[in-house]
């Protein structure tokens, strides 16, 4: 099922939460909606679920309109970030819950619940884990249950909040790559909420940026990591080293000093160059566009980082730079950066 936001827009009082959102998510594919908080994308996700309404909009599911419908309507599977486990039912019949409460047409007969749930479990990697209830679970055990009772109803969109936010690191490396594979086996159009960035790149077909209630790039995980759109998402997708510059007829200066950097476009006047830190060279000062005395270097497993301090008009700026572990960098020294790869965006 595809889902498409036009124009949406929602206030909170006076904080806008939305800010004419549009977008389209293809029938199939896994979205991941990231961005900090209060970036607008809960409320993006609440909405398309029916949880929520639009100030102005629409919200259409295979082109029809959403909005005219009912939550349960809509036939939507929802994961929070904390389970919302029934406490007093077992792992078999928290997710039997939606195919029991069903009535109508829908209403399956008991073998037939009993199959579809039985078959859930095991497809979750949780069927011995049956009769237990959720106290006696470990987050990551729940976490499953909570995604097999939303896939029980047989969802053509599945929607994510923040499902792994709870649980430790090593739980939720393991159960991204166990959700990717799982979705390459369902039929349903999925669409995660997180703020976590190496979940949304190692997860999502397509990542969507969001900042400010406004979507600032949708592409590839590829395309946002490596071709961000905006300072926003290149600040906040990886890490970032920012160095001050200002634009003079398609020149690039720094403290009054040309650089011998193209400008990339960018029309004249102050500009943020953005690179990521292995994208950076160390070099003897005098010979590099920037120079700057080591504060520090640190050592975190495979990676070393220096802190360089390089003067600028406005005052000194410290910036983050990959040190290899074959180089001798001793804290005071002088020390040139030499970016080999750059994007340039006004101020």
């Amino acid at each position: 099922m595809s889902i498409d936001v036009v124009g949406v827009t929602k206030r909170f009082k006076t904080f806008a939460a939305l800010d004419n959102v549009s977008l389209h998510i293809p029938g199939g594919e896994l979205v991941a909606l990231l961005g900090p908080s209060g970036s607008g994308k809960t409320t993006l996700l609440r909405i398309i679920a029916g949880l929520e309404w639009p100030d102005a909009g629409e919200v259409r599911f295979d082109g029809e309109d959403a909005l005219s419908r009912s939550v349960r309507e809509r036939n939507v599977g929802f994961v929070f970030q904390h389970y919302a486990l029934f406490r007093h039912m077992n792992v078999f019949e928290n997710v039997a819950f939606g195919l029991r409460v069903r009535r109508g047409a829908g209403k399956l007969p008991e073998a037939a619940i009993r199959e579809k749930v039985n078959t859930l479990l095991h497809l979750v990697q949780i069927d011995w884990l049956a009769e237990r209830y959720p106290s006696q679970l470990s987050g990551g055990q729940r976490q499953r249950v909570a995604l097999a009772r939303a896939l029980a109803i047989s969802p053509k969109v599945l929607l994510l909040d923040e499902p792994f936010g709870a649980l430790d690191a090593k739980v939720r490396k393991e159960l991204r790559r166990w959700l990717r594979h799982l979705h390459e086996e369902l039929p349903v159009t999925s669409v995660l909420v997180t703020h976590d960035q190496e979940e949304a790149l190692e997860l999502a077909d397509r990542v969507v940026v969001m900042g400010h209630g406004r979507i600032e790039q949708v592409g590839s995980p590829a395309q946002v990591y490596n071709e961000p759109a905006t300072a926003f998402v290149h600040d906040f997708i990886g890490e970032t080293i920012a160095l001050p510059g200002e634009v003079r007829s398609g020149a690039l200066f720094h403290d009054g000093r040309p650089l011998g950097l193209a400008a990339h476009g960018v029309g004249d006047g102050p500009a943020r160059i953005l690179a990521r830190p292995h994208e950076v060279e160390l070099a003897d000062p005098g010979t590099t566009p920037f120079a700057g005395r080591v504060l520090a270097v640190r050592t975190f497993g495979p990676n070393r980082r220096a802190d360089v301090q390089i003067a600028g008009e406005s005052g000194p700026v410290v910036v983050e730079a990959a040190v290899p572990h074959d180089r001798e960098l001793e804290v005071g020294a002088e020390i040139g950066l030499k970016p080999r790869r750059y994007r340039v965006f006004a101020t």
